[in-house]
């Protein structure tokens, strides 16, 4: 089934004119409604604000990014899948993560994804433009991520971990579809030690843009081929496809 573009009320402005010195904050305003987030990935922004603060839209400069074919897990973590037997899904839980991922963190008592962001990126998800993979440990989510999908752009938005390593085997999962896709990124949006730890690195904001329109407009990347299965941790472990 083909999904159809969504037409946004709003116009955003091009990130190199309308923040010339790389600050990252191209405009603040507008909502969170489906087809505006749809609008701003198109165009290379995404929302990052506190609760009680206007919508903020940014665009880093430099933009974080990850290259699936130059992934590569860390020996623990292929021992850890391999020693728990874990469940690993695709799109079958998307607003469990997303609330998930809202909760506080160890490190922080506040979090930036609201009431508000979840409705918007649930409803992004109905329309098709979102995409979730989910750790279950028997029949409890204790880790996953979350993010954005337009052509064969894949946008990373956030993760949680419940369990040790849990998130990293989402991660490494989502490598592998990215693999399996042929994506040239997944995008993760600002660096962090983190990031750069899982092997992500950096290109210049003109970069990424130009790189963005020919990746959005490529064939969407098939995700039902993955979510009407189940994967376990030991398996992916292996490095084996995830449709076999």
């Amino acid at each position: 089934m083909s999904i159809m573009p969504l037409q946004s009320e709003f116009i955003f402005p091009d990130p190199i004119q309308a923040d010339p010195e790389g600050q990252g904050l191209i405009c603040m305003g507008a909502n969170l409604a489906p087809s505006t987030l749809f609008e701003a990935y198109t165009h290379g922004l995404f929302p990052w604000f506190s609760e009680g603060e206007p919508i903020c839209w940014w665009s880093p400069e430099p933009r974080c990014i990850i290259q699936p074919l130059h992934y590569k897990p860390s020996k623990s973590l292929l021992r850890n899948m391999k020693k728990f037997d874990y469940t690993i899904t695709v799109n079958r839980a998307f607003e469990q993560v997303i609330r998930a991922c809202s909760m506080p963190r160890s490190y922080a008592a506040e979090t930036w994804i609201s009431e508000e962001i979840i409705q918007g990126y649930c409803q992004l998800f109905q329309l098709g433009y979102g995409y979730s993979i989910e750790v279950w440990q028997q029949q409890q989510l204790v880790g996953g991520l979350y993010g954005v999908t337009i052509g064969k752009g894949c946008f990373g938005e956030s993760m949680f971990s419940r369990q040790t390593d849990v998130s990293k085997m989402a991660f490494y999962s989502l490598m592998l579809i990215g693999q399996q896709q042929q994506l040239p990124w997944i995008d993760c949006q600002l660096v962090n030690d983190h990031l750069l730890s899982l092997g992500a690195s950096t290109l210049s904001r003109q970069a990424y843009l130009n790189s963005l329109q020919d990746v959005i407009n490529a064939p969407a990347i098939d995700w039902k081929k993955y979510q009407d299965s189940v994967f376990s941790s030991k398996t992916i472990a292996q490095n084996m496809c995830l449709n076999e």
